[in-house]
């Protein structure tokens, strides 16, 4: 049996929206996450991945850890969030991170929103659904423990 891979993401919130990018050439919507790289550690990858999705530079220590979470089958997923006060513009968002798509490079991410957690949660896969459907935006931008 294959080891489980972790993917590791980010939740950028105010408390009452979430950023949300959506995965070109598909409906859904998803949060900035990717695989850790070899040696990687998880808060690490995290913030590579917002960087390469976004184009937002966060520090390890701005990202508050969620768990590991069961996510898809032969994967799991290292949950962060990044609270701020001030969402950024998704207009101003770039995805520098690319994959070929009928024969082209195109970024993973070709717009950005912000959305309530009712909303994310319907536009997103059913497994990042579950996720979010289960966390309370508001007690995440709370005082840390």
């Amino acid at each position: 049996m294959a080891a489980k891979s972790t993917s590791c993401g980010v939740i950028v919130t105010d408390g009452k929206r979430l950023l949300l990018g959506h995965a070109t050439g598909s409906p859904r919507w998803d949060i900035p996450k990717g695989m850790a790289e070899p040696g990687e550690s998880f808060v690490a990858a995290a913030v590579r991945e917002l960087l390469e999705e976004t184009g937002l530079r966060a520090l390890e220590t701005a990202l508050r850890p969620l768990g590991v979470h069961q996510y898809r089958r032969g994967k799991d997923l290292a949950l962060f969030c990044w609270p701020s006060p001030e969402l950024p513009n998704p207009r101003e968002l770039v995805c520098t991170s690319r994959f070929p798509l009928r024969g082209r490079m195109v970024p993973e991410l070709d717009r950005f929103g912000l959305f309530s957690r009712d909303e994310a949660v319907a536009m997103v896969g059913k497994d990042m659904a579950r996720l979010l459907g289960g966390i309370a935006l508001d007690s995440l931008c709370g005082a840390s423990d």
